[in-house]
């Protein structure tokens, strides 16, 4: 028998799993880093949280929008760090998590505060619309919530590629949207099930609030994340050209891997 297992062997030999092998081979080397990254991530949510629950029970839409805006602002680099650590998992960059978090706040604070806040605001008015109805007197019509529902998909397939691009490339916000529109628009069948998966996960943590709140600080933003980013990564390495990009500037920073099943 030799020293190394077989999934190590395969690693060494420049052999990159896919599927459920490759989601599973992430899962175990990662998890710690990932959850301590997805704490401090729920900690940069904290401003836009206390702001919607105060909105929601002063049935206040201006203290609902204020609190999107705010705390979008500031929620932002600290999802964008949790998209750093995810991506650079993928690609097999090993770095320490708590030098990868720095970095990536440092280079994308400033980047990501639009997106946090456009983001945040909306799913401020989803959460503050849907607080209402809960406690209405009458049900909403099927017309609002497929409204709502197809507006909540949409912006999870753009923002999921925005972020994505924006922890790895320098580019101007009116390219990240043209990327995110075309990539949804050319792999729509992967994107709307991304997003569908986000949009349950985040409606069954909403609707059976307060009791998932106990799963937040343990799953909460990093998993869903992290299964989104493993179903569309492939798609993402090859449109964008992420690890051949990085090869390139960085030589000898990451190996080259094919793909098996």
């Amino acid at each position: 028998m030799g020293i190394f297992s077989r999934d190590e062997e395969e690693h060494f030999a420049g052999i990159r799993k896919i599927g459920f092998a490759r989601y599973r081979e992430l899962l175990e080397a990662n998890w710690k880093a990932f959850m301590i990254v997805g704490f401090y991530t729920l900690v940069f949510f904290i401003p836009f949280a206390g702001g919607m629950v105060y909105a929601v029970l002063s049935k206040s839409l201006v203290i609902a929008l204020a609190a999107g805006v705010i705390g979008g602002a500031i929620a932002g680099p600290g999802l964008a760090c949790m998209y750093d650590l995810i991506l650079r998992r993928m690609r097999n960059d090993l770095s320490d998590w708590w030098f990868c978090w720095k970095k990536a706040f440092r280079q994308n604070w400033r980047s990501a505060i639009l997106p946090g806040i456009v983001q945040c605001v909306f799913a401020g008015m989803i959460i503050f619309a849907g607080a209402l109805m809960l406690w209405g007197a009458s049900s909403p019509s099927l017309g609002t919530l497929a409204l709502m529902l197809s507006g909540s998909l949409l912006l999870t397939m753009l923002m999921t590629v925005w972020f994505a691009q924006l922890v790895l490339f320098s580019q101007k916000t009116l390219i990240r949207l043209k990327n995110s529109l075309f990539f949804t628009i050319f792999h729509f069948g992967r994107m709307l099930g991304m997003a569908a998966l986000q949009t349950a996960w985040w409606l069954i943590l909403f609707l059976f609030l307060p009791w998932t709140g106990f799963v937040l600080p343990f799953l909460g933003i990093w998993y869903i994340l992290f299964l989104s980013l493993s179903m569309i990564y492939r798609a993402l390495d090859r449109d964008f050209r992420i690890e051949e990009q990085i090869r390139e500037v960085f030589p000898g920073t990451l190996p080259e891997e094919e793909y098996i099943p």
